[in-house]
């Protein structure tokens, strides 16, 4: 899948169900809530939660649960990048020539 092709089509995706109007301090709030659940996704896999007003659940539902957090917090990101007409490729590349940079690495 093209990332910028998925970066318009969650943008359009999100103003269609009027979530894309939020601002950017509320949808940033939106993401720290969504990385909280992606904590908790982890939690379970590695240490499990024992509550017992929860089933345990196998590997493949806890990791179906963990790629649909992700995905979650990917979409929060998209959404603010595309907020400040920022594109994933642009962010991608900034961030490896800064580390490439920073630790004196070769392409």
């Amino acid at each position: 899948m093209d990332i910028n092709h998925y970066q318009k089509w969650i943008s359009e995706f999100y103003k269609s169900r009027d979530w894309y109007q939020y601002n950017s301090f509320i949808r940033s709030n939106f993401l720290m809530e969504e990385v909280g659940e992606v904590a908790q996704a982890i939690r379970t896999i590695e240490i499990g939660r024992d509550r017992p007003d929860e089933t345990t659940q196998d590997m493949t539902t806890q990791l179906a649960h963990l790629t649909e957090e992700l995905g979650d917090v990917l979409d929060n990101v998209f959404i603010l990048a595309d907020k400040y007409d920022i594109s994933l490729e642009e962010i991608m590349q900034s961030h490896k020539t800064k580390l490439i940079e920073r630790y004196q690495l070769d392409n």
